[in-house]
């Protein structure tokens, strides 16, 4: 499924899991996924409220202590036990942002506004919500930046905060709202979903759900809406996953390309790469169709442990193609013939070269013969 959203008048967490619920997600799925965190003493609710004209679901966050502080490696360490990838990226991204802003390593940052339970409530909640409604792409509007101050722990500081600043890059934003627009936990949701930005893609359209947001504004409803939608299927369009890799094994690599090809991919490779540093490393790729693209990715992250990685739609162009067979030593061997030439299926050729013991590229010679 396609996700879609217009952050109308901007977007944090709970807005987000609002507008989800109001287009179908479960509520027990998000309190499962909270649950498997361990994190204790609080309630998640849901209730349709008017916001200007429009109905909209308003997320309420319950808790039974006010501790608002933790350290980011602790509220990691929880989203890793949910098994959501978009709650940990999320939370990476976030540890990153800060630890950049006051130059200490992001294990080590201490997350004052952002390290209460609603922060994980949202994280958690959102990408579960993901899941369950089975979305495997995620587009949305340009992002309202707002104006104004907001006051901290380091003090007063300009909106957009500078760590939300810091979580949109990359993305298209826009000006003309007031107050805090875009919080950094919507912030780090879009990106850890791998947020696309522009016009709504062409979709068929399923269901629309508006998440409210707690202010109330004098001239237009506070609402996040949110559009899920099946890809309209268009011949030869499919998606490249890669992600770039300075930690994993050859084998693992193997594997998870093997893994990948086993659940649908078109195709899967890996090319040497030099990173920043002059480290050595891989890029992996993955080729698939549309509607594979989310389990594939799923997939990919969860195999390799990487943080992210980049999807780009492709098209592709695919000759027409035949088969024949031809009988040798006693077995069948597929020919395939494209415009241009014709070539013996390998496996068919290692299947007989392990009956008969001759050689492979002897054989392949055999089977064009054999024509």
């Amino acid at each position: 499924m396609i996700l879609h959203l217009n952050p109308f008048t901007g977007l944090a967490g709970d807005m987000l899991l609002g507008a989800l619920l109001d287009a179908g997600a479960s509520l027990d799925a998000v309190r499962r996924a909270v649950t498997l965190t361990g994190l204790t003493g609080w309630r998640v609710d849901a209730e349709e409220v008017r916001t200007g004209p429009l109905v909209a679901v308003r997320v309420r966050v319950g808790v039974e202590d006010d501790a608002t502080e933790r350290s980011a490696s602790e509220l990691l360490a929880m989203a890793a036990r949910t098994g959501l990838p978009v709650a940990e990226a999320a939370l990476t991204a976030i540890a990153e942002a800060e630890g950049a802003l006051h130059g200490v390593p992001a294990a080590d940052v201490h997350l004052h506004e952002l390290g209460g339970h609603d922060t994980l409530i949202d994280i958690v909640g959102c990408a579960a919500a993901l899941r369950d409604l089975g979305v495997t792409h995620v587009h949305s509007a340009p992002v309202p930046l707002g104006s104004g101050a907001v006051r901290t722990r380091h003090g007063v500081l300009p909106v957009p905060a500078p760590a939300t600043l810091a979580l949109l890059e990359g993305a298209i934003v826009r000006g003309g709202a007031v107050g805090e627009a875009v919080t950094p936990t919507g912030a780090a949701l879009l990106r850890a979903a791998g947020a696309t930005y522009g016009a709504a893609p062409e979709m068929t359209l399923r269901a629309t759900g508006y998440g409210a947001g707690t202010r109330e504004l004098p001239d237009r409803p506070n609402v996040v809406v949110a559009m899920l939608g099946e890809p309209v299927a268009e011949a030869g369009r499919q998606v490249v996953l890669s992600t770039n890799l300075d930690d994993v094994t050859g084998e693992v690599l193997g594997h998870v390309i093997a893994r990948a090809l086993d659940a649908g991919a078109a195709d899967a490779w890996v090319t040497p790469a030099v990173m920043k540093k002059g480290r050595p490393a891989h890029v992996l790729h993955v080729l698939t169709s549309l509607e594979l693209a989310g389990r594939l990715q799923e997939l990919v992250l969860a195999e390799t442990g990487s943080l992210g990685l980049r999807r780009s739609v492709v098209e592709k162009v695919a000759l027409p193609r035949h088969f024949e067979t031809v009988r040798l030593y006693g077995q069948d061997v597929r020919m395939k013939h494209g415009r241009w030439g014709v070539k013996p299926e390998h496996d068919d050729l290692v299947r007989l070269a392990a009956a008969t013991g001759r050689p492979l590229r002897q054989l392949a010679l055999e089977a064009l013969e054999a024509l």
